[in-house]
């Protein structure tokens, strides 16, 4: 692994906030055809996401191939939103997800952000191994749906 300028960690991977590295296209396949958030996530729409977002790529030291992706939606102030995290199934049980999220949360820490949020169906223990929980009142949250926007019903 690395950390975000790309010094390797170990194992192998890399990690880099470089978005000259992204492979778009790969993430676009990726989200758009194995991850049930964005089933579906046309290309312009996942590029546009890409463009307006803080992007972790995590890549093979020996063949330079993207194998997992993480991006956030952030002010760099006060709030963050990870989403679209995505480990290529071949780098999968390599501890490279628990490692991309371990960056995204040490990259946002200086910040000083309130809060990094996320919504998993599936990867909660992911996550609580590097300090998310489960909110204490999501009573308090509330989400405004547009009909037509990635995953319905999620």
């Amino acid at each position: 692994m690395s950390d975000t300028n790309g010094r390797p960690a170990a194992d192998g991977y890399e990690i880099s906030t470089d978005p000259s590295r992204l492979d778009a296209a790969r993430i676009h396949h990726w989200l758009s055809t194995d991850a049930y958030w964005a089933l579906g996530r046309t290309r312009e729409k996942q590029d546009r996401a890409i463009a307006g977002s803080l992007n972790f790529g995590a890549y093979d030291t020996a063949s330079g191939a993207q194998v997992a992706y993480a991006r956030v939606i952030t002010d760099q102030a006060t709030f963050a939103w990870l989403c679209d995290v995505y480990v290529d199934r071949s780098a999968r049980g390599t501890g490279l997800g628990t490692a991309l999220v371990t960056a995204v949360r040490d990259h946002l820490e200086p910040f000083g952000l309130r809060r990094i949020l996320l919504a998993t169906f599936d990867a909660h223990g992911v996550y609580e191994k590097i300090g998310f929980s489960l909110l204490d009142d999501p009573e308090h949250w509330m989400a405004l749906r547009f009909p037509g926007g990635d995953a319905p019903g999620r």
